[in-house]
């Protein structure tokens, strides 16, 4: 998950300047004594600030900070983060982490996101405990395949879920989960689910495999890519599916962000060939920067050779550090080529971060240079999702 921030309106209030102040000096800090002292004090302040639900001090803190010291807003950012995910004050014995596993999908039909049966459940409980978490962590597993749209909103309600998990992981029991009045999700034809975990350890213990002499994460995510993915299969019939390293929450969740943008372009490539019964050699794509005060996505329209009408299309969004300066398109080119798509276009205007009026979708470069909605023909668009990444 990108973290850009747009400024806000209006003064700091005290709380805000306080995290400000904090987040500066352990930026500015130049040995680890005094490093500890401003963490201390800011994990302090934080804890108490999450408990208080006060989102809106810790996003003027960030807003003010990542305009006017970026070192310090990284600062802020990260503790903010770690805090959240750790369940402060659950218990001080021990060391409590929300984790994510996200499940990269596509698929023509509408991607599920449903409750976990307790015997899913408790199949992927042994293969996350046997090749993701160090020996004898304890562990809770919410009941449910969350979509974006599902996941909780903010710091102060990631830090409530991590403290109500955490509570559960403590006793090494599961969690169900109330789905009624959930939102509902917006069907893509590519789209990510989490299956939400908390871990508790001994306060200094390993908390994953890979912290242990005999671990690595490359085994543990081949481990889980078969084990767990034969369990989370059934969960989604229908669907393609790949599983991303199960890990920190925001480092899972920016590490899914990450992999979903090749994935969704492969996706779409394998989707058209099937839709369209067209070869990847028979497509062209198209790709274009989008701007509104600045760069935020390349969006990549995909026509059928000797027809420009623009059938698909891809939101590749900007993440993290990168701006006008990166080789986005490059990469995408280059992976265009890999599925098979031999003509690409790069339009290097400034397009608009415009959207269809009507239902919200994303507008598509088409190869005369004009953003237009994608249309599948008509014969291959009825069981489509409303919406297309």
């Amino acid at each position: 998950m990108k973290r850009t921030r747009l400024k806000r309106r209006g003064g700091l209030g005290r709380n805000a300047e306080q995290l400000v102040w904090l987040a500066s000096g352990l930026a500015d800090s130049g040995s680890r004594v005094e490093d500890r002292y401003w963490e201390q004090q800011l994990s302090a302040r934080l804890d108490h600030l999450l408990t208080e639900d006060e989102e809106e001090t810790l996003n003027a803190a960030l807003d003010h900070l990542f305009s006017a010291a970026p070192p310090g807003y990284d600062e802020l950012a990260d503790f903010i983060e770690s805090r959240a995910e750790s369940a402060a004050g659950v218990s001080p014995q021990h060391d409590i982490l929300l984790i994510a596993a996200p499940v990269l999908a596509w698929s023509r039909y509408r991607i599920p996101a449903t409750s976990i049966p307790p015997a899913v459940l408790a199949n992927l409980r042994v293969h996350l405990q046997a090749h993701i978490l160090a020996r004898g962590a304890n562990l809770s597993l919410a009941d449910f395949l969350f979509s974006p749209d599902q996941l909780p909103q903010g710091y102060c309600a990631t830090a409530e879920f991590a403290r109500v998990l955490g509570n559960s992981a403590l006793e090494n029991r599961d969690l169900r989960i109330e789905t009624e009045g959930m939102p509902e999700t917006t069907q893509f034809l590519s789209d990510t689910r989490y299956l939400l975990a908390a871990v508790a350890v001994p306060k200094g213990e390993a908390i994953f495999r890979w912290q242990e002499t005999d671990g690595s994460r490359e085994n543990a995510l081949a481990q889980w890519r078969t084990q767990g993915g034969a369990c989370l299969a059934p969960l989604l019939p229908g669907c393609a599916i790949d599983l991303v390293l199960p890990e920190a929450y925001f480092a899972a969740s920016r590490a899914a962000d990450k992999d979903s943008r090749p994935y969704s372009v492969r996706a779409s490539v394998a989707f058209l060939g099937t839709a369209l019964e067209t070869p990847a050699a028979n497509l062209r794509a198209v790709i274009a920067p989008f701007w509104d005060r600045q760069l935020e996505e390349y969006r990549i329209g995909f026509t059928v050779q000797g027809d420009d009408q623009v059938v698909h299309g891809v939101v590749w969004p900007l993440l993290g550090a990168e701006d006008d300066t990166s080789d986005s398109p490059s990469q995408i080119e280059a992976l265009l080529r890999e599925c098979g798509v031999a003509d690409v276009v790069n339009l290097d205007h400034h397009f608009p971060l415009e959207y269809c009026d009507d239902c919200g979708a994303p507008l598509y470069p088409s190869p005369e240079g004009e953003v237009v909605h994608a249309e599948m023909p008509e014969a291959q668009s009825e069981q489509m999702p409303r919406h297309l990444h």
